[in-house]
């Protein structure tokens, strides 16, 4: 049945040239532990969130489950003041509440206006952007996003891939990341950027009978970790305690690889769009022909596909 998680590889004290020449060319997880990020990983009490930043409005995911699912959407959006939100998302159970007394709480920070600009802690929440120090493993003109994030206990997020490298840092609280390699995509059931398998731990194997060949990589990130999730892993996010974490995403292809209206870090480059949008209309050709002729032409495709474009050095 299910393989056994992998580790993900724990590395203490690296340095940018190290990062730079020997992990960063591997395209794999890492994690980086004893880094200097600043006085948040002391500071980022409750208390202090909730005073720093006081009553700005922020918009927030609420969900009556831990399990938050994008592709049904089983969770409403919801506004609050900061502090007021800190203050519910450390708690377990809720005397004020949306939809239940033990609901869950997300925050993932977005630009003023969504559509427009990106999360960046600096704009965002000005304060705490100076308690933390973000490692600079990567060129200034490189930086795409900072986003802020804080999540109730027990919330899990759903599987997911971006299309640019992140670095996950864990300022406070645990989180249980669990990591699958862009090549086990064909057993993800993806739909978009996402899996629809939701419960890693016990996955429906009726409903998705593939997802035992998926390699599952697996890590705990305690408060001062920092995670290296390369562009197109798959990652699924459990907070084990109420915590608070940053993502920076940079961009690793030349800036205009990338979708200019994308602010999340989520669209697929311009040329993989371009490219499947052309396969969907060959396939929709192949609608003309009867069903043996479809069947034999698609293989044939998808051999011409694997010939021309697979990897065939993968570790």
């Amino acid at each position: 049945r299910e393989q056994a998680a992998v580790a993900v590889e724990r590395l203490q004290g690296v340095t940018r040239e190290r990062f730079l020449r020997d992990i960063y060319p591997r395209r794999k997880p890492v994690v980086l532990t004893g880094l200097e990020l600043g006085s948040c990983t002391t500071k980022w009490t409750v208390d202090y969130l909730s005073q720093a930043e006081g009553s700005k409005e922020v918009k927030i995911h609420v969900s009556a489950v831990p399990q938050m699912d994008f592709l049904s959407k089983n969770f409403v959006y919801r506004t609050l003041p900061f502090d007021v939100f800190v203050r519910r998302a450390a708690e377990v159970k809720h005397k004020e509440y949306f939809l239940t007394e033990d609901e869950k709480y997300y925050l993932r920070s977005v630009g003023e206006d969504v559509r427009k600009d990106i999360a960046d802690i600096r704009k965002q929440f000005p304060i705490l952007a100076e308690d933390v120090h973000i490692p600079e493993y990567f060129e200034k003109e490189q930086f795409f996003s900072s986003v802020f994030r804080i999540s109730s206990a027990g919330l899990q997020l759903w599987t997911h891939y971006d299309v640019m490298d992140n670095f996950l840092i864990q300022v406070t609280g645990r989180k249980r990341v669990v990591l699958y390699s862009p090549r086990d995509a064909p057993y993800l059931y993806l739909s978009g950027t996402k899996s629809e398998v939701l419960d890693v731990d016990n996955p429906d194997l009726e409903k998705y009978p593939l997802f035992v060949k998926a390699k599952c990589y697996q890590c705990v990130l305690e408060a001062g970790d920092v995670l290296f999730i390369p562009a197109l892993w798959f990652h699924n996010v459990v907070s084990e305690e109420f915590g608070v974490a940053l993502n920076v995403f940079w961009k690793h292809l030349p800036a205009e690889s990338y979708d200019k209206t994308d602010t999340y870090g989520n669209k697929d480059p311009m040329a993989a769009s371009r490219a499947i949008q052309i396969l969907d209309r060959a396939l929709k050709t192949l609608e003309e022909l009867p069903e043996e002729y479809r069947d034999f032409y698609a293989r044939r495709m998808v051999l011409r596909i694997q010939e021309k474009a697979y990897r065939n050095d993968y570790g």
